[in-house]
């Protein structure tokens, strides 16, 4: 409580024009309140918000292009890392301009974090005391908490930055992680210097692709950490480089650019190759006489030598989980739809998910199954896809000739199947009236006769339908039984269309997780994506973000990972579909998959989960 009242006092003096009683604050954040005082600043005012052109930021992004390459990377496991805590990680050139963000939704939507973007600056004559304008100036990592930041606005903010240096130690870069969560911050302190050191240990690497690199450490199980001091050679025994922990490992030796390994090391520098390139550790003595463990961890490009080395940073794989049930539900109206679908699930109520084509209708379906409970079997049925004629036998089962083409040894039927779980009736508007009535009659009794067959079954079954036509309209065209209309939607959840959605940052982020975790997206591309309409939703999205992975030349997606040329597309379809907006998209998906499968209705319609028929209605 002392500290706590201690700055109380500090910042009641700031304001007030008297003088900072000592020790109230670090020395380093009451010097920085001088600095500001001496600008001028008025604490209780409102920061200066200077944003360069972004022409000028895309100017030094493509002069610190490695180092963003390997930022991005690290900001992508420190997302990870520090995921939950309302937070922001951010890097800037040596300037103290901001060139990328990636952050927690709810952070980037608060007034901080929208200032906080892509060409802004955060010196001290612009942004007062800070961490990103104190290490830009102290080039050694800082944390700023709460009311230690100059002006009053951002007191309840915490931020933790580090410099990224160069082989020469010179500042390159600086890495921040802002959050208004004060939970962590030594825990989050902590993972910004570790990803700033990890992000100067890959520029050795990316630098030095013609050198050999070893690794050492006093401790051989610290050589993969990153304590272990880096050595760079060249061909023959001549350092290049040491890092920041080798340097200090060889304090008092001559550890420079142009001394030879033998300088260093009582072995030789041939004694020492014999051993380190056969993969294995070795121990050296140190001029000074302190023993270290060494180990090779690159073979210089061109090396006639070849050897187990760490292999050079690559992208990341795409993987895929085709069958993870997981989304995302941040949303207002999804999460009140959430809440809705677990008390169904518990009155065993039958429930009906309305929604565009991929706004993700069969993932709310399976978590309803996941929330209920139930031991038996999640069992889907595409309404639209199975013919009229043999409707009934694929829910209700068939005996054995039972009609022409019948299986010989009959079949149980989906409803049976799903005995004790869930039936998913996905396009249940495109069930054929004639096969309603039965639907019906199974709805109310629950009890089911195959075709062709005597013996009835009783069954238990949670009951989910889905489709993204209006049912209503279809009662009132006479397309679709009110009765069973009423049997069907106890509960009706509606879901909302991608681009409507208030968690859009959170889904982007989820799909990039399933697609390739390892790889960034940069809150800028975010943005980029939220302008578009998506037709096609999430299904459309999943699609963009992979052609996005697979195009992209780096290790990361940014704004200029997306085409243009998509954002402001002409939405297609027929002109029976012109008037209705829910009708207009879902035409548009199924042209333009048309097209895309070569004119292939077929095809079209098993991408899509449609009907032939359906399909048609929309190409003519």
């Amino acid at each position: 409580m002392q500290h706590v009242s201690g700055l109380e006092r500090a910042r009641a003096a700031l304001e007030q024009g008297g003088r900072i009683p000592a020790a109230a604050v670090t020395p380093l954040v009451a010097e920085s309140w001088q600095r500001c005082r001496d600008l001028g600043l008025d604490p209780s005012g409102i920061p200066r918000d200077v944003v360069i052109p972004f022409g000028d930021v895309r100017h030094r992004r493509d002069a610190n292009a490695v180092l963003r390459s390997l930022a991005l990377a690290e900001m992508q496991l420190l997302h990870t890392q520090i995921a939950g805590s309302n937070f922001m990680i951010a890097l800037a050139d040596a300037d103290g301009v901001v060139l990328d963000t990636i952050s927690d939704a709810h952070f980037a939507e608060s007034s901080v974090g929208r200032s906080i973007i892509p060409g802004s600056m955060w010196g001290e004559s612009e942004r007062g005391t800070n961490a990103l304008g104190l290490v830009a100036r102290e080039r050694q990592p800082v944390a700023v908490y709460g009311r230690e930041h100059y002006f009053n606005c951002h007191g309840h903010l915490s931020c933790m930055a580090a410099p990224i240096l160069d082989t020469n130690g010179e500042v390159l870069g600086l890495l921040d992680a802002s959050c208004s969560n004060e939970a962590r911050q030594q825990h989050t302190h902590a993972l910004v210097r570790m990803a700033a050191a990890q992000i100067e240990n890959g520029l050795i690497f990316r630098e030095k692709p013609g050198n050999f690199i070893f690794a050492f450490h006093p401790r051989a199980e610290y050589l993969d950490t990153l304590s272990a001091g880096l050595l760079a050679v060249s061909g023959d025994g001549t350092v290049v480089l040491v890092n920041r922990p080798g340097m200090a490992l060889l304090a008092g030796l001559p550890a420079a650019h142009g001394v030879h390994f033998d300088r260093l090391f009582e072995a030789g520098f041939g004694a020492a190759m014999d051993g380190l390139l056969g993969g294995g550790i070795i121990r050296v003595r140190d001029r000074a006489g302190s023993g270290v463990f060494m180990v090779c961890r690159q073979i210089g490009e061109g090396m006639a030598m070849r050897s187990k080395t760490r292999a050079a940073p690559s992208l990341p794989t795409l993987i895929s989980h085709p069958e993870e049930p997981d989304f995302v539900c941040e949303d207002r109206l999804l999460k009140r739809a959430m809440a809705e679908l677990t008390e169904a699930a518990a009155l065993r109520m039958p429930v009906h998910i309305f929604g565009e084509t991929g706004t993700g209708k069969e993932l709310m379906a399976r978590h309803l199954h996941k929330v209920s409970r139930r031991k038996g079997e999640f069992v889907a049925l595409n309404c639209g896809a199975v013919p009229e004629p043999l409707f009934i036998a694929e829910i209700f089962g068939h005996e054995r000739g039972a009609y022409t083409n019948a299986r010989d040894d009959g079949a149980p039927g989906l409803a049976r199947a799903a005995d004790g779980g869930t039936l998913f009736l996905d396009e249940v508007a495109d069930i054929p009236l004639a096969s309603q009535t039965a639907l019906l009659r199974f709805l109310d009794s629950m009890e089911v006769r195959a075709v062709g067959g005597q013996k009835v079954h009783k069954v238990d079954v949670q009951i989910v339908s889905a489709t993204n036509r209006n049912l209503h309209d279809m009662v009132k065209d006479r397309a679709f039984r009110a009765d069973l209309l009423y049997r069907l939607n106890a509960i009706t959840i509606k879901l909302p269309v991608l681009s409507e959605r208030s968690d859009f940052p959170l889904v982007v982020q989820h799909l990039m997780k399933r697609l390739a975790p390892q790889t960034a997206i940069t809150d800028a591309a975010i943005a980029r994506l939220a302008r578009r309409a998506w037709p096609g939703n999430i299904r459309e999205l999943n699609a963009a973000l992979q052609r996005a992975l697979i195009r992209r030349q780096t290790d990361y997606l940014d704004e200029d990972s997306f085409d243009e040329s998509d954002e402001d597309a002409v939405i297609d379809c027929c002109m029976s579909c012109l008037d209705n907006t829910l009708s207009r998209r879902r035409c548009s998906e199924i042209r333009t998959t048309y097209r895309q499968t070569g004119n292939n209705a077929s095809e079209t319609a098993r991408l899509l989960r449609l009907s032939r028929t359906t399909v048609h209605k929309h190409i003519r």
